[in-house]
């Protein structure tokens, strides 16, 4: 069963109940309002009646202008026991109104739907008479038969008002929460740009809706961080385990010497090491993305474990390639395997774009350690300047490659709260800033 529905039979069955208690409470009150009235009526009849009676010699006369009444306001005068005046009115109403000669003043439901109201008539001390007036409960009886059909019609209006007014009201709260749920069914795995879009939060359902968007932007960040680190790992790894597969086949291919295959395993460790630095770069920039623990380093090895890494490609350009130690220790507050992977793309860059020299260097400023990597080469256009941390893009003077060593770099340097940007200057000048510990 639909929430909406069960809403709905909630709010009837509330409203239904509500009714009859108030139909009930309704009619209780009105009966007893009319069964006052006719007391009223007939206390009123028998006290004009005392009012028109007359004792002469301890006798008791009636007023010429006192009449028994009718069937519907009858009237009885008693002397002792004989009957002075009486309507003409069945006999067994009569016999009931006879026992208030014997009785002292009160009422009494007689036959025929007549209530009678008998008061003694007491001269100097003594009963001399009884007077009865009755009045017939008929109409009355007629008023609260309709009184309770009318309210019982005018309860299932209400009630047939209220279910529909309900039905509508439910239907356009939760119109948001069907549209939400259709929005979702129609979402792919793939869709990770889908809102609900409700706007500010104005009731319950909005702040939902606000809140699932959010969430939805969390679940969307996390899965592009995962494609992301997909892509990554594979830009990062393709190149290591290239060399060392080139490596394996040429020593696969002939026989050679122990030297040589030395020589190849040398090739495949250092390889290895490279690929184990990257995945331990990578994972350890998807631990600080999610709010997990940093280490430390010491700023210059890192820099110059990432320069050692591209000598062999500085020797076979012909540059020079230094770090240029800090005067005095500098610690830098993120892992050293962190630190040389988001240099390592700067420093490649700087060896395949320079002509003659590269240098890095590494200084201390404020709460932060700035690293610059500097060339001699054609530098970096200005319209490229933000254009090549774009993953896939590479500047207009790129050699090659997926464009994706700058992305990452700029990337995990972010998610050590640092950051990878171009500088201005003669060639080509990158600085990274990096929390210091």
């Amino acid at each position: 069963m639909r929430i909406r529905t069960r809403l709905l039979l909630v709010v009837v069955a509330s409203v239904a109940v509500a009714l009859v208690g108030l139909i009930v409470a309704f009619n209780l009150v009105l009966g007893a309002s009319l069964s006052h009235n006719a007391r009223d009526r007939a206390r009123s009849r028998a006290t004009t009646a005392l009012g028109a009676l007359h004792v002469v010699n301890g006798k008791l006369e009636v007023g010429e202008a006192l009449d028994a009444g009718a069937a519907e306001l009858p009237l009885w005068i008693f002397a002792g026991n004989r009957a002075l005046e009486a309507p003409p009115i069945a006999p067994a109403v009569t016999d009931a109104a006879h026992r208030f000669t014997t009785r002292g003043a009160g009422f009494l439901d007689a036959p025929r739907d007549l209530r009678l109201y008998g008061a003694p008539v007491v001269a100097q001390g003594r009963r001399v008479g009884t007077v009865v007036a009755g009045v017939s409960l008929a109409p009355y009886e007629e008023t609260r038969r309709t009184a309770l059909f009318a309210s019982l019609a005018l309860g299932a209006l209400l009630l047939a008002l209220v279910a529909g007014g309900a039905r509508w009201l439910l239907g356009a709260a939760l119109r948001p929460v069907a549209r939400m749920t259709s929005q979702a069914d129609a979402w792919s795995e793939r869709d990770l740009d889908g809102r609900f879009g409700l706007g500010e939060p104005r009731d319950e359902l909005t702040q939902l809706a606000a809140t699932l968007d959010r969430l939805l932007d969390r679940l969307a960040a996390s899965l592009r961080r995962e494609q992301r680190f997909s892509a990554e790992l594979s830009h990062e790894l393709r190149t290591p385990l290239a060399r060392m597969l080139n490596e394996v086949e040429l020593a696969l291919r002939r026989e050679r010497t122990s030297s040589e295959y030395a020589q190849a395993l040398r090739v495949v460790e250092q390889n290895a090491r490279e690929l184990a630095r990257t995945v331990d770069a990578l994972v350890a920039a998807a631990r600080l993305e999610t709010g997990g623990a940093r280490g430390t380093a010491d700023a210059y090895q890192a820099a110059e474990h990432s320069v050692e890494a591209f000598s062999s490609l500085a020797a076979e350009r012909d540059l020079e390639l230094r770090a240029d130690p800090p005067p005095h220790p500098i610690r830098v507050g993120v892992e050293a395997e962190l630190v040389e992977r988001i240099l390592q793309p700067l420093v490649e860059n700087a060896c395949r774009h320079g002509r003659t020299a590269v240098r890095v260097s590494v200084r201390r400023e404020g709460g932060s350690v700035r690293y610059v990597v500097r060339d001699d080469g054609p530098g970096v256009a200005q319209s490229d300047r933000e254009r090549i941390f774009d993953p896939g893009v590479r500047g207009d003077t790129n050699g090659g490659g997926a464009g994706l060593g700058l992305a990452l770099a700029r990337r995990l340097a972010r998610s050590a709260q640092g950051d990878v940007t171009v500088a201005s200057g003669d060639g080509g000048v990158f600085e990274l800033r990096l929390p210091a510990a």
